[in-house]
């Protein structure tokens, strides 16, 4: 079986061929078994399970394993009874055709277009105010670029728009308030296609002429689909917690800490690990200033976080970024050297790895 296929389970002739056309829709070819026994076979393996309403039952009675991405499909109304089934097989939804596909066919994308490996999240925040986290976020989205796709999260309702620091603020595309209006699964290729971008990264940040208040729904739906349909996820963390940055972090593979090398800096760096959720995932650090204050490794010592990469305080950056330019204009500048050395860390040793 071809491991990149959908699996559908059915002996439904008009069922089997509902889904072939939205697969063709999707650009996906399905693996079609019509029995339990050749269904376990093939159940472990494949990236999404939909299991047709005739063979529900057959299907609950010898109890698969466990796995996610399993779709129970029928006919519209589903009756009462489907739910049942669907619940003994660990099904995650249970749909009816036609009123559906829609769905189904974003669902059938995602597995088209999806990588092997999910995508790496990481979050970046910074340990003071000043201390440069947004711009080193998305120096870092721009060299984790060449891993492949990468999308940049603003998730810093008070910062200055993380467009703005890339050039990109008069870029068509949705912002936060878009994602907000939008209710149930949230396909990966339609956020793609739907956000400001400039070659393989794109940008999820504010709208510049209302505030938004955003939910942590709409954060777990842009992270779910950004590590289906990307390499990488950056996301820019505010420095306060609530509801949202729980749950982005929650959802992150690393966390960077950005420092400066002062004393109030690092200070301020400590509240900020010590307030940081229990479950925080990977922790990393990156410190920006001269020697001629606190080391880095010192730093690094008194937080207890690993040091990932140091940068100095680069001319000519504000001036970059207040031309559209970016902060990777320089290639050969301090701040691209730690954005490099920390995509290579957190994203390039991962693929290489897959």
């Amino acid at each position: 079986m071809d491991v990149s296929a959908p699996l559908l389970v059915s002996a439904d002739p008009l069922l089997v061929a509902d889904v072939h056309r939205l697969c063709a829709a999707a650009g996906v070819v399905p693996e079609v078994v019509r029995d339990p026994a050749q269904a376990l076979r093939a159940w472990t393996g494949a990236p999404v399970v939909l299991v047709g309403a005739d063979c529900a039952t057959a299907l609950a009675a010898v109890s698969p394993p466990r796995r996610p991405r399993v779709h129970v499909l029928g006919r519209s109304p589903v009756g009462d009874s489907l739910f049942r089934d669907a619940l003994a097989v660990g099904a995650e939804t249970v749909s009816g055709l036609p009123s559906s596909e829609t769905w189904l066919v974003e669902l059938l994308t995602d597995v088209g277009d999806g990588s092997a490996q999910p995508g790496v999240v990481i979050g970046v925040i910074g340990g003071s105010g000043g201390a440069g986290a947004t711009v080193f976020a998305a120096a870092l989205a721009q060299m984790a670029t060449s891993a492949g796709r990468t999308l940049l999260v603003d998730a810093d309702p008070l910062g200055a728009g993380i467009d703005r620091v890339l050039g990109l603020e008069g870029s068509d595309g949705i912002r936060w308030d878009s994602m907000l209006q939008t209710t149930g699964r949230l396909s990966s290729r339609s956020l793609r296609e739907a956000l400001p971008r400039t070659g393989p990264l794109s940008v999820l940040t504010w709208p510049t002429d209302r505030p938004v208040s955003l939910q942590a729904f709409a954060m777990r739906e842009v992270l779910s689909a950004g590590r289906r349909g990307f390499d990488a996820v950056v996301v820019d963390l505010p420095r306060h917690r609530d509801a949202v940055v729980d749950e982005t972090i929650s959802r992150c593979d690393h966390v960077v800490l950005v420092s400066t090398l002062t004393v109030p800096g690092v200070s301020s760096a400590a509240r900020v690990a010590h307030r940081l959720p229990e479950a925080t995932p990977a922790r990393h650090l990156v410190t920006r200033g001269t020697r001629a204050g606190v080391s880095p490794e010192s730093v690094s010592r008194l937080l207890r976080i690993p040091l990932l990469a140091s940068m100095g305080d680069q001319r000519g950056l504000d001036e970059a970024i207040n031309l559209g330019a970016g902060p990777a204009r320089s290639r050969r500048g301090t701040l691209v050297r730690a954005a490099r050395a920390a995509a290579s860390v957190l994203v390039e040793q991962r693929r290489l790895a897959a």
